[in-house]
């Protein structure tokens, strides 16, 4: 490669103590970040490459003769260049500068490096490489102009000269000053624009030295000055965003009342941010008057969408949908209420096809329906400036009432003229002909639609296009907005995806008319017919409609929610197949492993290590990849010889060894193998002349003795024929090979002296061998029976040979035998004496009584005793030749078996070819960290729970097996006994537990493994064959010098035998690094920390300031990002944005870049005003965006280099922008609880992803780890959005974002990313509690709109079903159970269940009851959701696998959690979207060991799960008295299972999966602690978990900033409690069947009488229980006395049994409830009023009664025998299938250490 060879000359080779680190820097008196690109005289390590100084120097050069501000004097530095010139004519702050600087420098310079062709000069900056950059990087404001028809103030190059790459540098360095210096303002891209437009403007002025007019002298820009940019521009507009945020109370206020930062971003979509805003900036602008300021008259009011809180959302955004859904309902109630068995039959009917022209005129009814909610939500947007946006919205209402009346009309007059005529005359069918016709022009649009799907490209160039003739022909349609443009994708991914859909689709339609539809005409016709009266009052003669209308309610929901299940069912397949034609899954186990690993070593140089290239860079063209699929086909599969047999001699194994081994070696680190374990994976560098490749000995194991179990077999055959035999295994073959050459080796060069007599002899037998094996005569010669003997004594001599101590004798008699066996019974011919004569003649003759005579008893010498690199091939050897099992079960650690399996897998699946380390990719990962946890401490380690459960035991017991391997590393390291882990090896400690939590640390190991990888890979490249040669046997040569770990005191580990003195860096490659490859490295990967705490932290003298220290100090590309508040005075603050690093010289941390923010960073959600604030400081062509609960694996970051290639490739028509990555969730293995989450996770970011990105092309990001593209991320607003609480999802939101603004989101599998979830129930719930409230925030908002409306038919369907839908159809999922079981009862109560069973019986078999009895099974069709994990876990385990998986999960009762988990999302949901509230709740993610208290549940589940549960257990317990099917045990239970699983579900989940939660101890003590918080009355400065009333009024909140519709709705919802006492009441024995009206009237006594005794009891004991507590007693006694007069009364003056009594709860106890739901709602009108106390006083018992209730069955199990052990068996049974000891865990024993 021409560039490698034009670089400057490398440093001498230098060999590093210590590895992975790279060379010292010389110490400097300014900072820097990377690459001190100040001073390029300086010896570092990046400075080696020409394309860096190329760039630094072109921002250099000919800054000399650019115009100099006329009022300064100054006298320029030789280091001022481009950006400090833009500064001096800004005002820009040199932070800021300097950071660009870099930030530029380096991408420049990654961009030279990555020319095909290698320019001639690298050392001057290529034209090319700048014009590319500045037209990536002001693409989107190159659009932003053209949508606005105005001129762009970047002047295009005419010539390739000094002079235009100069103006380019300065319009990129001009738009990357603005951005870095923006803060909050990032997020509002088309602002930058803005901006950037009239600065660009004055930098041309400048630059062509105009004269300004208002002065009359040069131009000048108004910014000159300190500061100025900062204070002129950014602070005025960020002013704004913080006013608008104070004014929204912290997004309390609606968002209809508020500017977000897309309302403030979309101001700049129109032409008259121009007159309003002028340059400079006009502070006095309307744009600058927030809400709560007087003059809001100018205010500028919401732009481009109002969020209106409202469930008319869904219909709002998604209308084709529901259009599509209402009207295919309508087609099919018609055609099958005609009664044929086939809907085609019924359309051969004229009557028939004729209703269906009804269809018009509900489509035209909801195009009215969906205008006026258009007017009703957005009107808010009409002003003075978009006054034709208020006349389109009234125009929409007004045809699309016209089409209504005009269709009704017209389809009045076909029915009219049918009647007249009596038949279908001419003239009735001419009016359907006019009809048509009309309905054609109505769907004209819909025809336009569907052409332009088939024809995509016009689609996107009409909507690209800015003419304003087509504006006009469009404005009728939709807004004209500068995103969501030429949106659609190519013909081939429309096909693959309408396709999709249209066979989901074909299946819904087909079961919903045969199953649902179909099936209930007969009923309900037989219903309405059915006669009968009612047990109550009832309101509609008796017609059964009510009946009809609950009948078909929950048909109708489940109708409109099936479609996620039949997604569900059908994504599961197509996924599931392209997993397979991924070829994911294909290594699964170790016999695969087994069988792919020889071709590993080809398949690693063919994806993994870089090709030379051409000249010129290759097209891919329709051969090359024809080409490259036929190799990757016979590398998959082993065809061809190419691929068969890889020797050792080949440069291709070699370093294939040396990945292989960094790769164990980084797992032996992370203590998920073990020593042996990682001598039994290793493959060792070659010695000992051995002339195969040694595989591991996993591989070899068992395949010696097989051999010499086929050479006794065989010992008669030719010798051809045994070979044969012996190579069709290649592992065989190797093993055997090896096995001779190491015995070879041992023998003549080790053990036996140099040119003495035993020597020749041995050396002529070995010869003998090899010339009979050349002869192909072995069998022939040599009896191979006797082999087994041989190796008897060969496996003897090496025992001894193994041993710390050697006897002399003891090796010279197993000499001696083997002499025996070789000499006297392996020969067919006994020819020893000639043998011995071609040594030297004869045998030595023994003298008697001496043994000086003897054979090999001057001849042998021991090799050092302590020489490691020899014990460890003498135990390779004995492996070799005693392995009697299969070692399939190694490496033992699951996890490490898992990674293995993956990293082999992915090597033979399809990915980009790597580039050279040098030309690819620059990027960097960024993580944001709040206040969580960056080293678990020790006393937090040690310091056991109320259980008695240290953390630390439960990760002994968790990670048993990593544990010991732990501990083996420690001894290894000095330690001698466990005991001192606390005192000698506390920070290993500290970090091994850290490693298996959710932590910092934990996230900054996996991805500076990123770093560790490309040191490695650029060795690779830049290694010659030689180099790797000599490397090799430099590796095999320094672990025998390596006697104990070179980071250790020696005298630690002298009391360790030899065998155990292994070290890390005997096969460490980064004993081979030159140095280069360090500044490489830095050069492409940067690591960004966003610890926005961080400074408090230090002032605090927090331990995680010192921990994130600590994390800096030992990782060398680590930075650290935090906001620094700096007060000035008492009320001044300033804000910074601070990047800082560890420097190894000075040994103190240092401050890189310190730049002034214009105020507060959080103004809006947190996360990403934290990655916002940190982004500036990252470099690169890409970003990875990692969570703090997230991991990296060594073997996965050498992909890396692979999936940034993929920015290359187009998938589509266009090229990605966000490459999504597969995740691997690992804490699925804490209990059976986090493995749910962990499978319901799995397939959601491996199924679910994979389908949503082919073939459905709406792939979002969901904060995976995905990777942006961050040019075209950082000119778009960011990689999050952050409007307060509108974007809680804040990551979804760039995936919108992208999609929008025409981006593409990819996804990959053949890497992985590691990421945690929460492990306990109460954190899963929080997590899915705060995801279901982003989701209802979701639907309010305007990328939502968008996407529902600018996308076409089919990914509009995608986008729903797999974002919002999935939650809205959960909840009508439970909406779906509620109105089954209402209407059950409904039909219970009122009779009609009664006579239509008499009916039945009377009629042998009714269609009226069937229908009820048939509607259960449509309830229970959420089962098919689970099919996505069934099928992932098929498609990467095996099928049986997945069976046994999946009915394990059932015995561990995942389905209660999945239950109680739907019941979350629906809660959780629903109420965002009515009422709002949804925040963002931190889970902890720490270990759950421990108790949850009763109370802390009933507080996180009392309304979500518990109420809920109640209610419908009331309605099944009343529906079971008074319904005549519950007299059939077998129908009821058939009728109502599922119903009552969900409500046992919803009950009993939070104990199920509670640790202990059915100890009796525990559930006593938890009561007595609930009775005390819900009678505790201390109200001021108490928190929730203190005090109920507390607790009641938090639960409220909601119901304080929700709107008048969401009061009203939840006014409505409430009333259906008052049906229980209206249908109970009629069933009293004292009503004796009377259905008049004053039934229910006179109940209401009943109520107010209860409620009397209630104020009664409650007044006497406010007054008299405390002094005068007899009046109190005496009054207790009236009440009693009253109520048992009135009971007697009744039972003699009427029917009242004391049944009723008890009856007669079931009808007050729910009414209390509605009444007092109602009265929280209108809080604000009764608080003030004596009721309000009565209110809060019954709302406490109702608490104290549910609570009851839910205690009972948890009290009653904990008072059985063996729940308990049950329990914990079920919650934990994963940790017991690995051989965890749970029991001790939970009986409260302390770590396995005693460290007292």
């Amino acid at each position: 490669m021409s560039t490698l060879r034009q670089r400057a000359p490398a440093p001498p080779p230098t060999r590093h103590p210590i590895p992975h680190a790279p060379p010292p820097a010389p110490p400097q008196s300014l900072p820097f970040n990377i690459t001190p690109i100040h001073d390029l005289t300086i010896d570092h390590p990046s400075h080696r490459y020409p394309e860096l100084r190329a760039a630094a120097a072109a921002l250099l050069s000919s800054v000399s003769d650019l115009p100099k501000p006329q009022f300064r004097t100054l006298t320029l530095p030789a280091s001022f260049d481009l950006l400090d010139w833009l500064a001096l004519h800004f005002g820009f702050q040199s932070a800021n500068v300097r950071n660009q600087r870099e930030n530029l420098v380096l991408h420049l310079a990654n961009l030279q490096s990555r020319l095909y062709p290698s320019p001639e000069n690298p050392s001057v900056l290529d034209f090319g490489v700048v014009s590319g950059l500045k037209a990536k990087l002001l693409l989107n404001y190159v659009s932003w102009c053209a949508y606005l028809g105005e001129v762009s103030s970047v002047r295009r190059s005419k010539r390739r000269n000094m002079d235009e790459m100069r103006r380019e540098l300065l319009y990129i360095g001009l738009y990357l000053l603005i951005w870095g210096e923006a803060g909050n303002v990032r997020f509002m891209p088309e602002c930058l624009c803005y901006l950037f437009h009239h600065m660009a403007f004055e930098l041309n002025m400048i630059l062509e030295e105009k004269i300004d007019e208002r002065t009359g002298r040069p131009f000048v820009s108004d910014l000159v000055g300190e500061d100025a940019f900062l204070e002129n521009v950014i602070k005025p507009i960020y002013g704004v965003i913080k006013g608008e945020v104070e004014w929204s109370r912290n997004g309390t206020k609606p968002h209809s009342a508020w500017r977000n930062y897309d309302d403030l971003n979309e101001f700049f979509w129109s032409r008259r941010c121009f007159g309003s805003l002028k340059w400079p900036i006009d502070r006095s602008s309307g744009f600058f008057v927030t809400g709560g300021k007087v003059e809001t008259t100018r205010r500028v009011g919401k732009t481009g969408f109002v969020e209106q809180r409202t469930f008319w959302n869904v219909f709002r955004s998604f209308d084709r949908l529901w259009v599509m859904l209402v009207l295919f309902l309508q087609a099919m109630i018609i055609v099958a209420w005609e009664g044929k068995s086939y809907p085609w039959e019924a359309l051969e009917s004229r009557d028939v096809q004729v209703q269906l022209l009804t269809v018009f005129i509900t489509w035209s009814a909801l195009r009215l329906l969906q205008s006026i909610l258009d007017a009703g939500t957005q009107y808010s947007l009409v002003s003075r400036e978009t006054k034709w946006l208020g006349v389109r919205m009234v125009l929409k209402s007004v045809v699309a009432l016209a089409w209504t009346v005009v269709f009704s009309v017209f389809y009045a007059r076909i029915w009219s003229q049918k009647d007249h005529d009596l038949r279908w005359s001419d003239e009735a069918i001419q009016r359907i002909f006019v009809f048509l016709k009309t309905a054609s022009v109505f769907v004209v649009p819909e025809v336009l639609a569907l052409v332009l799907f088939v024809i995509p490209w016009l689609r996107n160039l009409i909507e690209d296009a800015n003419w304003p003739l087509l504006y006009l022909l469009t404005w009728w349609f939709h807004t004209r907005i500068f995103v969501g443009r030429g949106v659609r994708e190519g013909l081939i991914s429309n096909l693959k995806y309408a396709i999709f859909w249209i066979m989901v689709l074909v299946l819904k339609f087909s079961f919903s008319y045969f199953l649902q539809i179909r099936p209930m005409v007969t009923p309900t016709t037989a219903l309405l017919e059915l006669k009968g009266h009612y047990r109550w009052h009832e309101f509609f003669n008796s017609t059964n409609r009510v009946a009809v209308v609950l009948l078909w309610l929950p048909v109708i929901v489940i109708y409109f929610m099936d479609l996620q299940i039949w997604y569900s069912i059908f994504s599961s397949f197509v996924g599931a197949m392209v997993g397979l034609f991924s070829h994911l899954g294909e290594i699964r186990n170790t016999e695969q492993f087994t069988l792919r690993f020889q071709f590993f070593a080809s398949a690693m140089k063919f994806n993994l290590m870089p090709e030379e290239l051409p000249v010129n860079k290759p097209v891919l063209t329709m051969v090359s990849k024809l080409k490259d699929g036929v190799q990757r086909l016979r590398l998959r599969y082993g065809l061809g010889q190419p691929y068969k047999r890889i020797e050792s001699s080949q440069i291709e194994a070699t370093r294939f060894a040396l990945v292989w081994n960094e790769i164990i070696i980084t797992m032996r680190e992370e203590d998920f193998i073990s020593d042996q374990e990682l001598e039994l994976l290793e493959l060792p560098p070659n010695c000992w002349d051995i002339r195969v490749v040694r595989w591991p000995c996993v591989l070899l194991s068992n395949e010696l003795l097989l051999s010499l179990t086929e050479a006794q077999e065989m010992a008669d055959e030719p010798s051809r024929w045994l070979w044969q035999t012996i190579c069709k295994s290649e592992y065989r073959r190797c093993a055997v090979i090896e096995a001779y050459d190491s015995v070879k080796y041992l023998l003549l060069h080790i053990i036996l002296k140099y040119g003495t007599v035993e020597h020749k002899i041995v050396a002529n037998l070995f010869e003998e061998i090899d010339h009979s094996i050349m002869d192909e005569k072995l069998t022939m010669v040599y009896n191979l029976t006797v082999l087994p003997k041989i190796h008897e004594k060969l496996v003897t001599l090496i025992d001894l040979l193994l041993k710390p101590k050697r006897d002399m004798n003891v090796a010279v008699n197993a000499l001696q035998g083997l002499y025996e066996v070789a000499f006297r019974d392996f020969p067919n011919v006994k020819l020893p004496h000639e043998l011995l004569r071609r040594a030297e003649g004869s045998v030595p003759a023994a003298t008697p009584g001496s043994r000086t005579g003897f054979l090999f008893e001057n001849a042998v010498e021991f090799p050092d005793a302590e020489d490691v690199f020899l014990d460890r091939q003498l135990r390779r050897l004995r492996t070799i030749l005693t392995a009697r099992d299969s070692m399939h079960n190694l490496p033992s650690n699951q996890e490490a078996r898992r990674r293995i399996a993956f990293f082999s897998n992915s090597l033979f699946m399809n990915m980009p070819h790597a580039p050279h380390v040098e030309k690819m990719m620059a990027f960097s990962v960024m993580t944001p960290y709040y206040d969580e946890e960056v080293m678990y401490g020790s006393v937090m380690l040690q310091t056991p729970n109320e259980d008695g459960v240290s953390t630390l035991f439960y990760l002994q017991k968790i990670y048993q097996d990593e544990w010991q391997n732990f501990m083996e590393r420690m001894k290894r390291e000095g330690l001698e006994e466990e005991k001192e882990i606390f005192t000698r090896k506390v920070r290993d400690l500290r970090l091994w537990a850290s490693y298996r939590g959710q932590t910092l640390s934990r996230t900054v190991r996996g991805m500076m493994y990123y770093y560790r990888a490309l040191n490695m890979l650029a060795y690779l490249d830049s290694a010659s064959e030689k180099d790797i040669r000599a490397g090799t046997q430099e590796l095999a040569s320094y672990a025998s010098m390596m006697r104990n770990d070179h980071w250790d005191d020696p005298s630690l580990n002298a009391s360790q035998p030899p065998a155990t003195n292994l070290s890390r860096a005997t096969s460490g490659v980064s004993l081979l690094y030159k140095g280069h490859e360090f500044g490489i490295s830095m050069m492409k990967f940067t690591y960004v920390v966003a610890c926005q705490m961080y400074g408090v932290h230090k002032m605090r003298g927090d331990p995680r300031a010192e921990e994130i220290l600590y994390l800096m100090k030992n990782n060398e590309t680590l930075r650290v990002a935090y906001v620094d508040e700096v007060h000035l005075n008492r009320d001044e603050v300033q804000y910074y944005s601070v990047l800082v690093k560890y420097d190894k010289q000075t040994k103190r941390e240092v401050e890189i870049y310190r730049i002034k923010l214009p105020g507060p960073l959080k103004l809006g959600e947190g996360k990403p005003e934290n990655q916002n604030h940190a982004i500036i400081f990252t470099r690169g062509d890409a970003l990875q965006t990692i969570d703090m609960n997230q991991d990296n694996y060594f073997e996965e970051a050498l992909k890396m280099r692979n999936l940034l290639q993929e920015f290359e490739k187009h998938y589509g028509i266009r090229k990605p922008t966000i490459l999504g990555v597969r995740e691997n969730i690992f804490t699925g293995s804490v209990s059976s609880l986090a493995g749910f989450m962990s499978a319901q996770e799995m397939s959601f970011v491996t199924l679910g992803q994979r389908v949503l990105a082919n073939p459905l092309k709406v792939r979002m990001h969901y904060g995976h780890p995905d990777v942006f593209d961050r040019f075209w991320f950082l000119t778009r607003g960011g990689v999050s959005k952050a409007s307060r609480v509108i974007n809680i999802s804040e990551d979804i939101f760039a995936g919108f974002n992208c999609t929008l603004r025409r981006g593409n989101v990819t996804h990959h599998e053949y890497i992985q990313v590691g990421k945690g979830r929460d492990v306990g129930l109460n954190q899963i719930s929080i997590f899915e509690a705060k995801v279901a409230g982003g989701n209802g925030e979701q639907i309010l908002s305007r990328d939502v709109y968008r996407l529902g409306h600018r996308l076409d038919f089919f990914r509009m369907l995608s986008v729903f079903y797999t974002t919002v839908g999935f939650y809205f159809n959960t909840l009508m999922m439970v909406v779906a159970v509620y109105t089954f079981l209402w209407g059950r009862l409904y039909l219970a109560l009122s009779g009609v269940e009664s006579n239509a069973k008499k009916d039945a019986e009377n009629n042998e078999g009714s269609a009226a009851f069937a229908a009820i009895l048939n509607q259960q099974f449509l309830v229970q069709l959420g089962l098919f959701t689970a099919l996505p994990m069934i099928f992932e876990n098929s498609l990467e385990h095996g099928f049986l696998s997945a069976v046994w998986n999946f009915l394990k999960m059932q015995l561990q009762l995942a389905s209660f959690f999945y239950t109680f988990s739907m019941g979350t999302k629906s809660h959780y949901f629903g109420r965002t979207i009515l009422h709002g509230g949804a925040k963002y709740l931190a889970t902890g993610r720490g270990f759950v060991v421990v108790h949850k208290k009763f109370a802390e549940n009933y507080r996180l589940y009392a309304r979500s799960h518990f109420v809920k549960a109640i209610e419908l257990g009331v309605i099944l317990v009343v529906y079971a008295s008074h319904s005549p099917l519950s007299k059939n045990a077998y129908v009821y239970i058939a009728l109502t299972i599922s119903s009552w699983f969900l409500v046992v579900s919803w009950i009993m989940a939070p104990f199920i999966f509670n640790p202990s939660g059915f100890d009796w101890l525990k559930t006593v003590y938890d009561f007595d602690d609930f009775i005390s918080w819900i009678w505790c009355d201390h109200v001021v400065s108490t928190k929730a978990d203190q005090s109920w009333e507390v607790w009641w009024y938090e639960e409220q909140d909601h119901l304080r900033t929700t709107g008048l519709w969401g009061k009203l709705l939840e006014i409505t919802l409430d009333l259906r409690f008052f049906f229980f006492q209206y249908g109970i009441v009629y069933q009293l024995k004292i009503a004796a069947g009377n259905t008049s009206i004053a039934v229910y009237f006179l109940s209401w006594i009943y109520l107010l009488g209860t409620a009397g005794v209630y104020i009664v009891i409650g007044y006497a004991r406010q007054k008299y229980a405390a002094k005068q507590h007899m009046y109190y007693r005496l009054i207790q006694l009236l009440v009693v006395v009253v109520i048992v007069l009135v009971i007697v009364l009744l039972l003699k003056v009427s029917p009242f049994e004391i049944i009723d009594i008890l009856t007669s709860l079931l009808a007050i106890i729910p009414t209390g409830w509605g009444i007092l739901l109602i009265a929280q709602v209108l809080r604000p009108f009764l608080q003030t009023t004596l009721v309000w106390d009565t209110v809060v006083s019954l709302a406490r018992l109702y608490d104290l009664m549910f609570g009851l209730i839910v205690m009972a069955p948890v009290a009653f199990m904990s008072w059985l025998p063996g729940f308990q052990s049950m329990q914990t068996r079920i919650l934990f049974n994963e940790g017991f299938s690995r051989g965890l000891q749970i029991s001790q865990l939970l009986t409260g024993r302390k770590s396995n250490i005693d460290h007292d």
